[in-house]
């Protein structure tokens, strides 16, 4: 199937006991059996769920993947994917990054031994000097947030096959309707579904996706054994979201661009991070790797301060000041204060967060509409 077709109806099939066209809402802890070990496919609300599995089959297929794992939310998946880590082993990520995920790798793992280096993953010569036989996982996250950076996922993949290192994808901002990281040479891909797949703001839900049974065994088996699985009316609201996920990315990423070439010219704007722009670093990279440059905006202002910054976000009407991303309705965020408060104001200056960065999650109102709120909160 071509993906439009595959948001719709991969994984998922009537009800044979109904023939309900929507995948029924389990809500059930257990499942009776006819005799010990005998059962019809499931035995424990935490090991399996139908409406679970069908989640994971739907979202295996859109990232051209063999095997879907779901989880309680986006950090319980990276969560359980650090478990297959052991003490003494060393993680090399992308120096600009969800703060969630800074702050597991960090204050939780890096209490049991796991040491995390944080780098631009695009400088290959400085990624190989730190690579040695304890490196265990290089984590990508691309577009990154709140920046906008593009990481080659190609060339970093290539240099962690040399080294027999795993490789996961962070491929929230862009969703699998923009990018495929599997197909680019990714082990993993992890996903907040919360955000692009769900689209409607109203359940909490993360994913892994792989194409290795060996890596799936290990995930799989962490997956039951801690237990940060959902619920089934979660995975519901995640499958329904998903079937317009295509109609509603070409809608944001449209209102996106429109809304980064305004913001490019207004005289209270410092700088647009956008990779749509043509002036962007990783223009070209994002133009391959990418079927279109994602509908997440940020930019910081000429008076770069924590005030000016406030003061912008408490006049909107029509942005939503509010966590997250990814719904049907533009919101705004302040990374330094909200998302990446758990990063040290040192290190968020040195890949360029300032106080006054400001970040959009377009979504799909009138594009009007938008341009006249971002006008009248920067005036």
């Amino acid at each position: 199937m071509k993906f439009n077709s595959k948001v719709i109806h991969a994984g998922v099939s009537p009800d044979p006991s109904t023939g309900a066209i929507m995948t029924p809402i389990f809500q059930t802890s257990t499942y009776v059996q006819d005799e010990p070990g005998v059962h019809k496919g499931h035995e424990y609300g935490r090991t399996s769920n139908p409406t679970r599995s069908a989640l994971e089959a739907n979202l295996a297929a859109l990232e051209n993947g063999k095997y879907g794992l779901c989880f309680s939310s986006g950090l319980g998946a990276m969560d359980t994917l650090l478990k297959m880590l052991n003490p003494g082993d060393e993680i090399i990520s992308t120096n600009d990054l969800y703060g969630g995920s800074y702050r597991l790798m960090t204050r939780v793992y890096g209490r049991f031994g796991i040491k995390s280096h944080f780098i631009d993953l695009n400088d290959t010569v400085q990624l190989e000097k730190l690579i040695n036989p304890r490196t265990r996982l290089i984590w990508i996250e691309t577009p990154t947030n709140p920046m906008l950076n593009i990481v080659d996922i190609r060339k970093v993949t290539k240099i962690a096959e040399k080294y027999g290192i795993i490789t996961c994808v962070d491929n929230t901002f862009a969703s699998p309707y923009l990018q495929r990281p599997l197909d680019l040479g990714a082990d993993i891909i992890l996903h907040s579904c919360t955000k692009y797949l769900g689209g409607h703001s109203d359940a909490v839900l993360g994913a892994l996706v792989c194409n290795k049974k060996e890596i799936d065994d290990q995930l799989r088996f962490l997956q039951n054994a801690c237990g940060a699985t959902p619920g089934p009316m979660d995975c519901f609201l995640i499958l329904r979201g998903i079937k317009t996920l295509h109609i509603r990315m070409k809608r944001a990423c449209r209102n996106a661009g429109r809304l980064a070439e305004f913001l490019k010219n207004h005289p209270a704007i410092n700088k647009v991070n956008y990779p749509g722009f043509k002036t962007h670093p990783s223009h070209q990279l994002a133009s391959t790797q990418m079927s279109d440059y994602g509908a997440m905006v940020s930019f910081d202002l000429k008076k770069d301060s924590l005030e000016s910054a406030i003061g912008v976000l408490k006049k909107f009407k029509m942005f939503s000041l509010a966590e997250s991303l990814g719904g049907v309705e533009s919101l705004v965020g302040h990374p330094s204060t909200m998302t990446h408060a758990s990063i040290p104001r040192e290190e968020r200056l040195k890949v360029g967060l300032t106080d006054s960065l400001i970040r959009l999650s377009v979504g799909i109102e009138d594009i009007e509409d938008l341009m006249a709120d971002l006008d009248q909160a920067l005036s």
